[in-house]
């Protein structure tokens, strides 16, 4: 951490001396944040630049525990008078709320940040990158996008897209608590349509990115997965309605494991609306569903040494060999479930990958479907059911064999992770969600 760079002093100290400030006008408990970034975008579709902006940002929150009342307030005009009257109307404001006993900061004892944590979320060059050298990915990636389908379907349009950003933050508790966090972040992405029979426009992506620039891969493999993935879907159709088996692309994963977790929060708990309510301590999945979430990866999209309470980071199991551990229990809902707070959110969340490659899993599929994305659905947080509109391809004796859609992958929570039965060797590389992909046997799936 010792390498990373820290928020500009005159911002530090309008921190603490607004912290100071509430403190003097009454506010009981206070948290002030303050945080600095900066962002550029250039978007190119068809060889004509559509978006090109740059930005810079300064702001302040402020978080307010008066008499049992809570609030939180925003601001980015932080002229000294300014900043005066803002607080003057967070307080007055507040003093109007609703009692709430559970409202207040962490106890010290919880704090953070983690002792000697590299978690390395910085890049050296910050979010530097010449315009010239924009271009250069964009033009990369478009023309390998196009050069693989020159002898493939007609292309109706190549859309590129490169981001930067680095942002600073500093945290400040009334109660002691004082944390620094620095990030940057350099993606690439390809979007590619193509013309299929009729109205049909079948499309698809492929994105890279993360805190490293050394961490894309090059531009024109962006393009090349882009338009293969868009080219495959020509000519998709549904399968016939049936029980078969699922196999999910790891970085379709994201959207199975985030409504599974929507039950094992603090607040689903305590509104008693989580399928996951009774099963504490209970094997809910098989036993390949081994999932925790770890803050301290190092160059992870997620990773941070302290967490939006200052709760140290740790890592912490979710899910060991298929029985729910831990809950995401925040400070607020640990003091109304009179439990210990874990976190109340993810950072980098990670399931223990398997042995086989994509390929290998798919090898050993006699009739099933590799889903590629998921589109639109519902998922009850209350009851664990489910229903997801799917893209994909279809399997059939160890072979993909023709792109599918328009097809639903329907059921239940607590059912579909007893039935995984693999796990592939290739989590996700570009997120905060590093899952591999899943294979679930017997899955219920609706077509023709």
């Amino acid at each position: 951490m010792s390498d990373q760079p820290r928020v500009d002093a005159d911002l530090a100290a309008l921190a603490e001396d607004t912290l100071k400030l509430a403190q003097a006008r009454g506010a009981g408990e206070v948290a002030v944040g303050v945080g600095q970034s900066r962002f550029t975008e250039i978007k190119r579709r068809d060889g004509a630049i559509e978006v090109l902006r740059a930005s810079t940002s300064r702001g302040l929150s402020l978080t307010l525990y008066l008499d049992g009342r809570f609030s939180s307030n925003g601001t980015s005009y932080l002229e000294p008078a300014a900043l005066s009257r803002f607080v003057d109307e967070a307080l007055a404001m507040t003093r109007r709320l609703q009692p709430d006993p559970h409202r207040g900061l962490a106890d010290p004892s919880l704090y953070g940040p983690t002792p000697g944590a590299e978690i390395d979320t910085w890049d050296p060059r910050g979010d530097v990158l010449p315009m010239e050298r924009r271009h250069e990915l964009l033009e990369e990636a478009e023309l390998a996008a196009r050069e693989h389908l020159m002898d493939g379907p007609v292309v109706v349009s190549v859309s590129v897209s490169q981001t930067s950003q680095a942002s600073r933050s500093l945290q400040l508790h009334s109660n002691g608590f004082a944390g620094e966090h620095a990030q940057t972040g350099h993606y690439l992405g390809v979007g590619v349509t193509v013309r299929d029979e009729g109205a049909r426009r079948p499309q698809d992506h492929d994105f890279a990115g993360g805190c490293h620039f050394d961490i894309l891969p090059a531009a024109a493999t962006i393009g090349h997965e882009a338009a293969r993935r868009a080219a495959f879907q020509v000519g998709a159709r549904k399968l016939k309605s049936g029980s078969m088996t699922l196999l999910v692309e790891s970085r379709a994963a994201s959207r199975l494991v985030g409504t599974l977790l929507g039950a094992a929060t603090g607040q689903a708990l305590d509104q008693r609306r989580s399928f996951l309510q009774e099963h504490e301590g209970e094997a809910v999945g098989s036993p390949l569903l081994d999932l925790f979430d770890d803050p301290l990866l190092p160059r992870g999209v997620g990773s941070r040494t302290f967490d939006g309470d200052g709760l140290v980071a740790r890592r912490l199991s979710l899910f060991s060999r298929g029985v729910f551990e831990n809950p995401l229990i925040g400070v607020y809902y640990g003091r109304k479930l009179e439990r210990s707070p874990t976190t109340a959110s993810t950072s980098n969340l990670v399931l223990t990958p398997g042995e086989a490659s994509l390929d290998e899993l798919v090898k050993e599929i006699d009739h099933g479907v590799l889903v590629t994305s998921f589109i639109g659905g519902n998922s009850s947080m209350a009851t664990g059911d489910f229903s997801f509109g799917i893209v994909g391809e279809a399997i059939a004796g160890g072979e993909r064999v023709h792109p599918v859609s328009e097809m639903n992958v329907s059921g239940n929570h607590l059912e579909l992770w007893k039935r995984l039965v693999a796990v592939g060797n290739d989590p996700y590389a570009y997120g905060s969600r590093v899952l591999p992909s899943l294979r679930f046997d017997d899955v219920t799936l609706s077509g023709s």
